[in-house]
């Protein structure tokens, strides 16, 4: 039997990174992408069957799944939505243009790939398809407002598209991260200088003393922050579970705040998010 073939978007480090390489290992045919040429010429110099797709360009979306439906003879088992941006600051500050870049990148070219991608499941009568969501599609925290909208709309379209596909033999799963070891902080760092003016705005002093330290001089590993490995293991039961779940969470931040949101009063949850 051939190997099972799966299209995995963001790739060029973190989380995406790691699922190529950990699925590749347990026998998948990954088609691992990423945005840049540069990341896209590094995987394949890693062996990758690799092709660029920037969420934010629909003709670049349409051509790697082109690519990789040439090279399967038209078949995907399936796909994993990983890729994702962050633009931190508070909601305040946040331009109309960088949010708009924030859901064009997270949630409308998912979507965009998901509903090119379904056809394709519909005629091979199979395929899994799996979005990367966030401990922050579970509750909010400051100065994330941007990032925090855009996972709680992949929560919705996600969970909105399992049970309209109850009735086709594809299954839709959502993955609920919770701090990875990624580059996602330091890559924000250009998209917050370029969107945000944080020494004109009313917050200034809160940025200084806090998130401009996050952001360029946070030490080390978060508290319990785990590897990407963790979140390989969990996309590879999603793939192959015979009853895969609706989601699958990654570590006990994650785990915790499912808990509290549904058994904590609202003020008291706020109390708790507004000191992370």
């Amino acid at each position: 039997m051939s190997a099972p073939s799966i299209l995995i978007t963001g790739c060029s480090s973190g989380i995406g990174y790691h699922a190529a390489h950990g699925l590749r290992a347990a026998g998948w045919r990954v088609f691992a992408t990423c945005r840049k040429d540069s990341d896209v010429s590094r995987l394949a110099a890693e062996g990758f069957e690799t092709a660029r797709l920037d969420y934010t360009d629909p003709q670049s979306i349409e051509a790697a799944l082109d690519f990789v439906i040439t090279a399967t003879g038209g078949t995907l088992d399936a796909l994993y939505n990983n890729g994702a941006i962050a633009l931190p600051g508070a909601g305040e500050d946040i331009p109309r243009d960088g949010l708009s870049l924030v859901l064009g990148t997270n949630v409308i070219g998912p979507h965009d790939l998901t509903r090119r991608v379904i056809p394709i499941m519909r005629r091979q009568g199979h395929g899994r398809i799996i979005n990367c969501s966030s401990v922050l599609g579970l509750v909010t925290a400051p100065w994330r407002s941007a990032y925090v909208a855009s996972k709680f709309a992949i929560e919705g379209l996600t969970d909105t598209l399992r049970i309209e596909m109850r009735d086709t033999p594809i299954k839709v799963i959502l993955l609920e991260p919770g701090p990875i070891t990624s580059d996602i902080r330091k890559n924000s760092q250009a998209l917050f200088e370029r969107f945000v003016d944080w020494e004109n705005s009313a917050r200034a002093a809160q940025y200084q003393g806090t998130l401009i330290k996050r952001l360029y001089d946070a030490p080390g590993r978060d508290r319990f922050e785990l590897s990407p490995e963790a979140t390989t293991a969990a996309l590879l039961r999603a793939l192959t579970d015979p009853r895969p779940r609706a989601r699958y969470r990654v570590t006990v931040p994650t785990k915790a705040m499912n808990i509290a949101r549904r058994l904590l009063p609202t003020r008291a949850l706020d109390w708790i998010l507004s000191r992370a």
